[in-house]
C-alpha cells in the first residue's frame, strides 16, 4: 500500500500518523511474504495494533476538543477495528489463524476506505480549529 495525496486529510500530524500506519501494514505484509517466523510476525502485529490505538486516541482527542458532531459514530468505527485486530492477534497467538492475504487486504482496504470516507469528513473541523 502506498501513501498518495488523495489520502491526505489536510492536517500534517494526522497525515503523518496515517503514513506510519501504512508503513506498519507494509511491514507486516513484507514479514508475511518473506516467511518470517511467528515471533517476528507477532511483534509486528503488536506494533501495528498499539500504533493504531495511539492514532485513534489522537483523532478522538481533537474530535472532542473541536466538538466534532460525528464523534460517536467515528469512535464506534475505531472500536470495531481495534476489536477485529485484537481478536486476530489472539487467534494468531493461539495458532488458530495464520497471516493471510485476506487479512492483509482487510487491513489495507479498511485503512484506505476509513481515511478517504470517514476521516476526510473531519478535515474542515480540524482545520477550523487551527490544525494544519
Amino acid at each position: 500500500m502506498e501513501w498518495t495525496t488523495d489520502l491526505s486529510v489536510g492536517v500534517s500530524e494526522i497525515d503523518d500518523q496515517h503514513k506510519k500506519l501504512i508503513a506498519l501494514i507494509n511491514k507486516l505484509h513484507d514479514a508475511m511474504r518473506t516467511g518470517q517466523g511467528k515471533q517476528a510476525l507477532e511483534k509486528t502485529l503488536q506494533e501495528l495494533a498499539a500504533y493504531t490505538v495511539y492514532h485513534f486516541q489522537t483523532e478522538e482527542k481533537y474530535m472532542e476538543q473541536f466538538k466534532y458532531p460525528r464523534l460517536p459514530s467515528h469512535k464506534a468505527e475505531h472500536a470495531a477495528f481495534v476489536k477485529k485486530v485484537t481478536d486476530f492477534q489472539k487467534e494468531f497467538a493461539e495458532n488458530r489463524l495464520g497471516l493471510t492475504l485476506e487479512l492483509m487486504n482487510f487491513l489495507k482496504d479498511w485503512v484506505n476506505n476509513h481515511i478517504k470516507e470517514t476521516d476526510k469528513q473531519y478535515s474542515a473541523t480540524f482545520r477550523a480549529g487551527g490544525l494544519a
